[in-house]
């Protein structure tokens, strides 16, 4: 990312909205929104796979995992505004565990990432599937919206709720005990 490029944007930005760039409270403004975009998109430069691999655990236990109210902040890529929420993340063991803090590190990278909520839970889904191999895998997301709090429709406080089931946890069973252990002793409030 080019820095005086980017930079160059958000002047021109304040520009069209009618504020001057040079005034005292914004002449610092481009390279703060800068240094904010570089770290709020660092998922880029990260690579899920390798963060799941560096804590990958031969293992006995065939029993459900299960990292409940990951909390996470993304932007929606449609118009570049935040989405607030928490992610549910378990996965039934096949011969291999991984770290427990692995888990959330993986949600990071996707979530530093321009998204749609849809996208975002697939993509969690799909890496552990791959890297952990599994016998079943699931994830539910539930956020918030601003670019539908905002603008938009103005509806404060809704809270979308996406999933993403993979192997076992497409049976009934294994799904309802899921969806269950998480409306289970839920605390976290948006």
């Amino acid at each position: 990312m080019s820095k005086e490029k980017f930079e160059e944007s958000v002047r021109n930005i304040l520009q069209i909205i009618g504020e001057d760039p040079n005034r005292e409270g914004l002449i610092k403004t481009p390279e703060r929104v800068f240094k904010a975009f570089e770290f709020m998109t660092k998922g880029y430069k990260q690579n899920p796979q390798e963060i799941l691999n560096e804590a990958l655990f031969t293992s006995s236990n065939d029993e459900m995992v299960l990292i409940k109210d990951i909390e996470f902040y993304s932007m929606c890529e449609h118009h570049l505004l935040p989405i607030i929420g928490r992610a549910h993340v378990a996965y039934i063991p096949n011969g291999k565990v991984v770290g427990l803090s692995k888990i959330p590190r993986m949600v990071e990278v996707f979530a530093r990432r321009l998204q749609i909520q849809e996208q975002l839970t697939e993509q969690i889904a799909d890496a552990i599937t791959e890297v952990i191999e599994p016998k079943g895998v699931g994830v539910v997301i539930q956020a918030r919206h601003m670019c539908m709090e905002m603008r938009g429709v103005e509806k404060v406080n809704s809270v979308t709720t996406t999933s993403a089931l993979r192997g076992m946890f497409r049976q009934r069973d294994t799904r309802s005990e899921f969806l269950n252990f998480i409306n289970s002793h839920n605390g976290a409030k948006y």
